[in-house]
């Protein structure tokens, strides 16, 4: 065997598995949330992680107690939110969002993000369930 042969091949094996990984890595929308439990909050954003598969929106809010929660919000893949409309610049910690989702499964303070309106009434969307 020549070593372009035994690269090739290496090649044609190795390539289709870092596909699988990456497919194994992302979940579905109902394994994390479900659909029975929307959220509709009002929050500050403490920090937004642009990321794939999932970018992230990390925003206070004051419960019904007045103790402040930081709920955790996943939305679409970062280059999926630019491509519909969403700018780095859009959600500087600071910004007072209301947020509309669907809380995880296990109750905690995590939710799929449906929709974030800004301030000036400006929607951000990021999709549904289905």
């Amino acid at each position: 065997m020549t070593h372009s042969f035994k690269l090739i091949t290496a090649i044609l094996i190795l390539a289709p598995m870092s596909f699988f990984n990456n497919a194994l890595a992302h979940h579905a929308f109902a394994a994390e949330f479900d659909k029975e439990k929307p959220v509709r909050l009002i929050g500050t954003v403490t920090e937004m992680k642009w990321a794939n598969p999932h970018a992230w929106i990390y925003v206070d809010v004051e419960n019904s107690d007045g103790e402040v929660v930081n709920w955790a919000f996943e939305t679409r893949a970062a280059n999926s939110l630019i491509r519909i409309g969403w700018r780095p610049a859009d959600l500087p910690a600071g910004t007072v969002l209301e947020i509309q989702g669907w809380q995880a499964r296990n109750d905690s303070p995590t939710a799929s993000l449906s929709a974030a309106t800004l301030p000036g009434g400006r929607k951000l969307f990021s999709g549904t369930p289905d």
